[in-house]
């Protein structure tokens, strides 16, 4: 962060009077910006023993397969921002959503909460980010890290590993029988 986004003043990285971290603050207006984790949302998507996955046609991991997933917003819930995730990257909807997991990655400041559902019916497909949809017997997953995120291992791929300068550590927390 450069700027103050209140006043435009250029900010400086302090820890303020009765904090204990480094915060940027305005040496204009005072305001302290306050940067905390980023928490996206997803759905397990499941059709009759199968698992319905996205390709990304962006980045980041554009053409890698994943589960339908992004940013929440603000003035939504965690379970609206998946739904509205599964619906924007795989044009599916589901039902009997329940909170499935939740990953704390500290060192990319995100937690991912996810639920699990089954879709309500076989009308999904591409959407402008995802390049294709499609259902997958767990056997026919490539074993690129994906199914490690879906139940609830604690690696990621090479790829996504090699991607970082440290190696990632997760906090995963499988919540069974929600």
């Amino acid at each position: 962060m450069k700027y103050c986004s209140e006043c435009g003043t250029p900010v400086s990285l302090k820890i303020p009077e009765g904090d204990n971290r480094l915060r940027f603050v305005c040496p204009n207006c005072k305001t302290v910006h306050y940067q905390n984790p980023l928490v996206i949302v997803g759905v397990l998507p499941e059709y009759k023993q199968q698992i319905l996955l996205c390709k990304r046609a962006i980045e980041p991991q554009k053409d890698r397969w994943t589960l339908p997933a992004g940013f929440m917003e603000n003035d939504e819930s965690t379970l609206e921002g998946a739904l509205r995730e599964c619906q924007e990257e795989a044009h599916a909807s589901v039902i009997e959503p329940k909170l499935y997991a939740l990953y704390d990655i500290p060192y990319i400041n995100q937690v991912y909460v996810f639920y699990r559902a089954q879709l309500a019916n076989l009308d999904f497909g591409p959407s402008a980010e995802s390049t294709e949809v499609a259902l997958f017997n767990e056997q026919d997953i490539d074993n690129d890290g994906i199914l490690d995120l879906i139940l609830g291992g604690h690696e990621w791929s090479e790829a996504w590993m090699s991607s970082s300068p440290t190696p990632p550590q997760w906090r995963t927390h499988i919540l069974k029988g929600l």
